[in-house]
């Protein structure tokens, strides 16, 4: 993964040597699986991984990602291997029964293809701060019941992250807080 990237801004020189640690303002790419672990600490089935769809990149000490995965990487190497589980609070949080909203059926923007708000729909809903993106718990007449919570949110993680790249971020990566991401098509 050296050489130059087609992606603006991105540098020339991609990965640093073997022995360079992540340390902020580093952009880190990986690979990792993802699964949730029960209450009595089994894991379950792997959700998500990387392996076949490319390198996860971050801008390290930006919160690009989980707060307790960044931790987790500080000083790694290429080639490093971690495993950690991640409870609630260094992950996606704690569920905020708060952010489980009634809201008009009219203000709904439902995902592409979807006809009728049902249980389980995604939608995004304008806000002060901007977009927001929920699931539909329960549809009604004129309302819907909206959870805008992460859908990881109140569980706990746990990850497989393998180390593949480590280089220092351009300066636009840092001023942007993320990194540039090379085009797959180098």
């Amino acid at each position: 993964m050296t050489g130059k990237h087609k992606a603006s801004g991105a540098v020339e020189d991609s990965t640093l040597n073997s022995e360079t640690t992540i340390e902020i303002d580093n952009v880190v790419g990986f690979h990792y699986r993802l699964c949730e672990v029960d209450s009595e600490g089994n894991k379950g089935e792997w959700f998500e991984e990387s392996k076949n769809k490319g390198l996860l990149y971050y801008l390290h000490g930006y919160h690009n990602v989980v707060v307790g995965l960044e931790r987790a990487l500080e000083g790694k190497k290429i080639a490093d291997k971690v495993e950690i589980t991640l409870e609630p609070d260094d992950a996606y949080g704690l569920r905020d029964p708060a952010a489980v909203l009634r809201v008009p059926l009219k203000k709904l923007q439902l995902a592409k293809g979807a006809e009728k708000p049902k249980t389980g729909g995604l939608v995004r809903v304008r806000s002060e701060k901007g977009w927001r993106n929920g699931i539909i718990l329960k549809p009604g007449k004129f309302n819907a019941d909206v959870d805008f919570n992460h859908p990881l949110a109140g569980r706990v993680l746990h990850y497989e992250v393998e180390v593949e790249s480590i280089r220092k971020a351009s300066d636009q990566e840092v001023e942007n807080g993320r990194p540039v991401v090379p085009s797959v098509a180098d």
